[in-house]
């Protein structure tokens, strides 16, 4: 069992945070390294930008926008940050950092999902 957590980056880091990645494509404006107090960045594993874009034009399309990003995930680099963040979680507990106001609409949902149903998974050797 993995432990998965979603903060944003406003707020303050916890104890209990673990690893701490900020999984956006973009850095959060007006928020120092120091701040956002995160061990690595993944933009990779985000949604590309033309996918981000077309999912903003019309948020009711979130079902649409869920099975394409999942798409993205299975290939190239986004596949290889993906990698890494299972990699992290199932080292101790992972805090996912984001600048998205509304989470629970986001990217958010699908990668802790992904993640999840990945660490069901044993490792390949």
């Amino acid at each position: 069992m993995v432990t998965i957590t979603v903060r944003r980056v406003y707020d303050d880091p916890r104890p209990d945070d673990g690893t701490r990645v900020l999984v956006d494509r973009l850095w959060p404006r007006g928020v120092s390294k120091e701040r956002a107090a995160v061990e690595e960045w993944l933009k990779e594993v985000a949604p590309s930008g033309e996918l981000r874009t077309w999912y903003h034009k019309d948020a009711s399309r979130y079902g649409e926008f869920d099975a394409r990003y999942r798409q993205e995930l299975e290939q190239g680099p986004a596949a290889e940050a993906l990698d890494r963040l299972l990699a992290l979680a199932r080292g101790g507990p992972l805090t996912l950092v984001t600048s998205v106001k509304h989470v629970e609409g986001s990217h958010l949902p699908t990668l802790v999902d992904v993640l999840e149903k990945a660490a069901q998974t044993p490792p390949s050797p």
